[in-house]
């Protein structure tokens, strides 16, 4: 998957999960001052990150993204 593919992926799970518009997220996105999502949130995005991208994310180190682009790394290396 292209590095711009997995990057419009992540961010449509992330606006389904935090119930934000899908357009207004960008990969410079912060979960803490952009997002205000709690940490309920967190665990929904990486069930659907997991089931969609049939990749192991650990909650713990998802939970640790500053921004989206930090997320994305993430799953990237778990690709």
């Amino acid at each position: 998957m292209e590095r711009k593919e997995l990057e419009a992926k992540v961010i449509e799970l992330i606006a389904a999960a935090y119930n934000k518009d899908a357009a207004a997220i960008t990969v410079e996105s912060t979960f803490a001052e952009d997002l205000k999502g709690a940490s309920v949130q967190m665990v929904g995005l990486v069930s659907e990150l997991e089931n969609e991208l049939d990749v192991m994310v650990a909650l713990q180190d998802a939970s640790g993204c500053a921004t989206v682009a930090d997320l994305v790394d993430l799953v990237e290396n778990e690709l």
